[in-house]
């Protein structure tokens, strides 16, 4: 694919430019430096790899191997349903961005725990790393604000009547989430990725992927739905509600937590000018599109992987976010000093409730706050 394909990506362009980012990078050097730490996973961050995978892979080796009571199979399913949502936020999420290890070869192999819970590293990479990573929550560009059937995450894209009721639907879509993931998205996004020339890959190398993901959606399906009735002779019925049961927790949980970095009222949904050029540098870009929450939570930090640090994240993706809660400080502090916002909400409720009313708003025809567009 020619790199030429590119060209209708927008261009961070800044008026004038400030020592913010470089001044920052190197406060966040020092901060590693100095306390002889790795960027990369810890033991606290190796032990909660294991706990995951291992909540994911020991109830499926039970429902397969062990003729359990209905009710049994069921909390398996849930459980796998939290441990699958762990897994996407902790361990292939900071794996994909090359921040687990120094070696390639761990992140790529840990990426993979993306595989054994129903996605596609290669769609991931494109839709997260590339589009939304750089151009966050630009519109038409991030993948992550576009219109979802009757879903409206962008102030810039136009209402429809059925909107206005969105903030109460929205969690059945987003209770679909991973299921769409297995089932559809991933196929949905190869071809409009390699249509819209964001995919680069050559002939071959995407049809051996296609292939590879046919295949690895069909293991998928199999260790979830098709062995247990095989294998034990359970109901297809009770597994395919265990299997929507699973779906519904990990797609309520990713689909809330993901949406409150940057789908919220504090956060900017900035439009490039005429020329295709966004008018900020791109650390500013981040800052004033994104939204931490929940900092002070111990579990939530655990278990969302930092995704209640996602400023910290954007700037900083090839870092391991268990060291986000410190390097926070720093970031906030050189935020502060170079008079660049930083977006905070102190609890899960407050940044769930902002989130609720931008879905209210974002559901009629209204007039919206065009200073910070």
């Amino acid at each position: 694919m020619d790199n030429n394909s590119f060209k209708k990506l927008p261009r961070f362009v800044p008026k004038e430019k400030t020592l913010f980012f470089p001044t920052l990078q190197k406060r966040v050097n020092d901060y590693f430096k100095e306390n002889n730490i790795s960027k990369n996973a810890n033991s606290t961050m190796v032990i909660k790899t294991i706990i995951l995978l291992l909540s994911f892979i020991i109830p499926v080796l039970a429902i397969n191997l062990f003729l359990l009571e209905k009710g049994a199979v069921l909390i398996l399913y849930s459980i796998m349903g939290f441990s699958l949502a762990g897994i996407g936020m902790s361990i292939m999420h900071d794996a994909n961005h090359g921040a687990y290890s120094k070696k390639k070869s761990v992140n790529n192999w840990l990426g993979y725990s993306l595989n054994l819970i129903g996605g596609m590293v290669f769609n991931w990479k494109i839709q997260h790393n590339v589009l939304h990573h750089t151009y966050t929550n630009v519109h038409k560009v991030d993948d992550d604000i576009a219109d979802k059937l009757i879903l409206r995450f962008s102030p810039h894209s136009p209402p429809k009547n059925v909107h206005r009721f969105q903030f109460i639907y929205v969690f059945f879509f987003y209770s679909i989430l991973t299921l769409y993931w297995c089932l559809a998205k991933d196929f949905i996004q190869f071809f409009k990725y390699k249509k819209e020339g964001t995919n680069r890959y050559s002939s071959k190398e995407n049809a051996n992927y296609f292939i590879s993901m046919i295949l690895l959606k069909l293991l998928f399906f199999s260790y979830t739905i098709v062995m247990p009735v095989l294998l034990q002779g359970y109901s297809l019925v009770l597994i395919l509600v265990g299997f929507l049961i699973m779906n519904a927790i990990g797609g309520l949980v990713l689909g809330i937590i993901f949406q409150l970095a940057h789908s919220v009222e504090e956060a900017e949904f900035p439009l490039p000018n005429s020329l295709n050029e966004i008018e900020n540098e791109w650390a500013i870009h981040q800052l004033k599109t994104t939204v931490n929450f929940s900092r002070d939570s111990k579990f939530l930090s655990w278990y969302l992987g930092g995704l209640n640090f996602q400023v910290e994240h954007h700037l900083f993706p090839n870092i391991c976010h268990v060291h986000y809660p410190e390097i926070s400080k720093i970031v906030e502090e050189t935020a502060k000093e170079f008079n660049v916002p930083y977006h905070s909400s102190p609890t899960f409720m407050k940044a769930f409730g902002s989130h609720l009313r931008m879905l209210k708003k974002f559901g009629y025809k209204f007039e919206f706050d065009l200073a910070r567009m």
